[in-house]
């Protein structure tokens, strides 16, 4: 039985180049990180969680919410073939199970803070809105596009994104955990125009603050589909 079933849908993300030595720290061991056209990435994604089940079972109030992460990429070669993976180094939701599920059980960087979305629908345009608010402050992303999803290019940077279904987690410099994330390949929206207000630094640390000031290299938005999280593994 898989660890976690859901629907993950509306992924907006926002893509940055970033010196690869700014991720050093955190890539697990047994990874190495994964470029694009000799590019090393950080994107922010926000989405949501739907029709969530752990081991089967849907806890009340926390089925349907929100997610809000900084993650990068990573790759893993096991018996010749690469495992191209994603590292977090933060997830915001706003249901505290959540959290102490994945950080007891995943030792992932979950925290819990009050969220909200939006959605509007127009004749020609969808808008996906959402916010989170640490210290009574308000963060934000917004995506604007196109109603009608299409195809994600074989080769392209958005395949290189969204691509990937290993989840790595640095438990220590000895011990790393793998998970895998199953879905059927996505289709994406052509976005029109987004926007973002992120305290990178109070959300991300120090580290992280420089992207307040740096321009996107892109940004996307994935329709998602149904999810499955599997069981943990420790690799190293």
């Amino acid at each position: 039985m898989s660890f976690l079933k859901a629907a993950w849908k509306n992924l907006g993300i926002i893509n940055y180049e970033i010196d690869p030595a700014i991720l050093e720290p955190y890539v697990p061991k047994g990874t190495t990180l994964d470029f694009w056209n000799g590019k090393c990435y950080v994107s922010v994604i926000g989405f949501l969680f739907a029709d969530v089940r752990i081991l089967g079972i849907k806890f009340p109030y926390h089925v349907n919410f929100e997610e809000v992460n900084l993650r990068f990429y990573v790759k893993r070669t096991e018996k010749g073939k690469d495992k191209r993976g994603v590292v977090f180094i933060k997830e915001i939701v706003p249901k505290p199970a959540i959290s102490i599920v994945a950080n007891l059980l995943y030792n992932e960087h979950y925290e819990t803070l009050k969220m909200s979305h939006s959605f509007v629908e127009t004749a020609d345009k969808n808008v996906f809105i959402y916010n989170w608010f640490p210290k009574k402050q308000t963060n934000t992303i917004r995506f604007e596009m196109k109603k009608e999803p299409i195809a994600i290019p074989e080769g392209s940077e958005a395949e290189f994104i969204t691509e990937h279904y290993f989840g790595y987690t640095k438990v220590n410099g000895d011990k790393t955990f793998e998970y895998e994330v199953t879905h059927p390949r996505w289709q994406q929206y052509e976005v029109t125009d987004y926007g973002l207000e992120v305290d990178f630094e109070q959300n991300y640390g120090k580290a992280f603050s420089f992207l307040k000031n740096q321009k996107p290299i892109s940004v996307m938005v994935a329709k998602g589909s149904p999810i499955t999280i599997e069981r943990k593994k420790t690799i190293v």
